[in-house]
């Protein structure tokens, strides 16, 4: 994983990242995910191309990296990625602590749950 004081960028097999017209994505929580199809996953926040990022809050570091907890639990567990599963993810994971995201039970959980939701929305 590639990390700055500001973003992180994160390598998942580019299997998982899921096509689309659109792989730059402003979520609500304040972030930008940006899903490359090359598998490279880059979250932090948001931002004017051309524009130097400002100093960011410890409120929105903690966004980024719980975003990017749950981006690698969802790829631990070979779910497809995109902005509305990332989401989903990031609201179950509100009820842990941002350390806490990386442990086994807790990814899995994660994962499992935002599949399963996903799959519910297709439907």
């Amino acid at each position: 994983a590639v990390v700055s004081t500001q973003s992180t960028g994160i390598k998942v097999p580019s299997v998982l990242i899921k096509r689309s017209k659109l792989h730059f994505h402003r979520l609500p929580c304040n972030a930008t995910v940006i899903l490359g199809s090359n598998g490279f996953v880059w979250v932090g926040p948001h931002f004017i191309p051309e524009q130097p990022i400002e100093a960011i809050s410890m409120t929105l570091r903690e966004t980024i990296a719980r975003l990017g907890n749950v981006i690698r639990a969802l790829a631990a567990y070979g779910v497809q990625l995109f902005d509305t599963i990332i989401l989903t993810g990031y609201d179950i994971s509100l009820k842990y602590k941002v350390k806490e995201l990386l442990k086994p039970e807790v990814m899995e959980h994660i994962a499992q749950e935002s599949y399963e939701h996903s799959q519910h929305q297709t439907l």
